[in-house]
């Protein structure tokens, strides 16, 4: 795929658009609908994903030619889509995120008081979300009877990536602030980099005021104050969790929009399931997918039908147009389904809202960043190996003692750790052990040749011990690259 490139603000847009499972084909109709009738230039390709695509046996839910629409139009609307229960189906939406290289996951989320009910009337923040790395890599084994691991993998393309994203987003759309959320006094070498390189970049953005909390705290307050925060930028996982939770405290997760998007590609979306309870009832709110199409507006350079359409939704909100499931007795006027909801958008095409303040649009399209800058090779030296065992024998004592025989002046044991708590040398008898121990042995000197690393290995191969991984251990430009242990 070629990067993306400004839009003329008149020629049409090619679009690519799947109606999904469940309530998808209702709140895509009516999402189409609205966008039809505001005026919005765009040529759509309908595709096919998601279960009936999966239950043809195509266990990726997505046909070849699907793609082929995809890289052709770069910019994909979809509605949510069900992956069917059991093994042997792979997440679409993860897939997707994947193959096109959306890295950035863009979720506004706003109070729309008092017309849906919130504690937080003034909330109006957005949640970047790195899209790609993180816990999310799904690197997963077993190692052991009672062990199981996954790696959390963190980039410093991608921090670059998703952290300048933020920034610019913050300034293209006139926010003030950046916080960063992160786990670093835990995870420090990978909430580490991410911390890092937030502040590394932060300071290219001087008009942009930055803070950073640690996640646990930042969540709390998330929860608390939510107006007091601006664009929020984290990881993965965290992320996920929080952007959700941001939905519901603006009133509900069901009217909330996403954005993903990458260098060359772009799919908007509603955050909320598929729904397959409500399916074909036309009792399903489109806000969602609707909000997510004024985003896809925005970015293909057409704010001007983005406004149209989000004028009309917040003048229908506030008189009181209400979707079951945001309809409440003495603040809504009119009950309605889905298409009917859409009816009366179109109705008020061209009218304003008179409580509500329609947020500004920009027009200046999809973000045209820099690609992150390869930095040259650090000086890299081998100082040791973790060996991990699967040993059940007896106390640490007693496998400190077996092990540290097999060490050698150049390569000995260092320090033994269970879950991470160090228990030898001067563990303490209260730690819980399992089956799965840590054994650090490292290099007096700081550099090691890699034969000896073999060599202790093919000793503890020799002597019965159950080897389930090793780790080697590196110094880069002199700095460890490895956590230490505490006692």
């Amino acid at each position: 795929m070629t990067p993306l490139t400004s839009v003329s603000n008149t020629a049409p847009t090619p679009i690519t658009v799947a109606y999904g499972d469940g309530i998808g084909p209702d709140i895509m109709t009516a999402t189409m609908d609205v966008l039809a009738a505001a005026g919005a230039r765009i040529t759509p390709e309908t595709i096919d994903i998601g279960e009936r695509v999966y239950l043809r046996g195509v266990p990726t839910g997505i046909h070849e030619q699907a793609w082929d629409s995809l890289r052709r139009t770069r910019v994909f609307l979809k509605a949510p889509i069900t992956t069917p229960q059991g093994s042997g189906y792979k997440s679409l939406n993860v897939s997707l995120r994947k193959a096109l290289g959306l890295y950035a996951n863009v979720r506004p989320s706003r109070a729309y008081a008092p017309f849906v009910p919130t504690r937080h009337p003034e909330m109006d923040l957005v949640i970047i979300r790195e899209n790609e790395e993180d816990l999310y890599a799904g690197i997963e084994h077993r190692q052991t009877e009672e062990v199981f691991q996954c790696l959390k993998l963190i980039t410093r393309p991608g921090c670059e990536r998703i952290v300048r994203y933020a920034f610019a987003y913050a300034r293209q759309h006139g926010r003030k602030r950046v916080t960063c959320f992160i786990k670093d006094n835990i995870m420090k070498l990978t909430d580490g980099l991410f911390h890092r390189v937030f502040h590394e970049i932060g300071e290219q953005y001087p008009d942009i005021a930055r803070d950073s909390m640690i996640v646990d705290i930042g969540a709390a307050r998330l929860a608390d104050t939510p107006e007091r925060f601006d664009v929020i930028v984290m990881p993965n996982l965290y992320g996920d969790i929080l952007s959700d939770v941001a939905a519901q405290l603006a009133g509900s997760v069901g009217m909330a929009g996403s954005a993903n998007i990458g260098s060359a590609c772009a799919m908007f979306e509603a955050i909320h399931g598929s729904a397959p309870d409500l399916a074909g009832q036309d009792a399903a709110n489109p806000s969602g997918l609707l909000h997510a199409a004024v985003q896809m507006l925005v970015h293909i350079g057409q704010p001007d039908v983005a406004d149209r359409v989000q004028r009309a939704w917040l003048r229908t909100l506030e008189e009181g147009i209400h979707t079951p499931d945001i309809y409440r007795e003495g603040v809504s006027w009119r009950r309605v389904g889905t298409q009917q909801f859409a009816r009366e958008v179109i109705a008020r095409l061209g009218k304003s809202p008179e409580v509500l303040q329609a947020p500004v649009l920009t027009g200046h399209g999809p973000l045209h960043l820099p690609a992150p800058a390869r930095r040259p090779p650090s000086r890299k030296q081998l100082v040791g190996v973790d060996v991990f065992l699967q040993w059940q024998a007896g106390p640490p004592d007693m496998l400190g003692d077996a092990l540290k025989h097999h060490g050698s002046g150049a390569l000995p044991l260092n320090v033994i750790t269970n879950r991470g708590v160090k228990v030898w040398p001067n563990g303490l008898p209260e730690t819980f052990c399992v089956d799965h121990w840590r054994c650090r042995f490292k290099a007096p000197a700081d550099v090691v040749g890699f034969d000896e690393v073999l060599a202790l290995q093919r000793r503890l191969h020799g002597a019965g011990f159950d080897v389930v991984k090793t780790e080697n251990l590196y110094n880069f430009d002199g700095e460890p690259g490895y956590a230490s242990v505490h006692g």
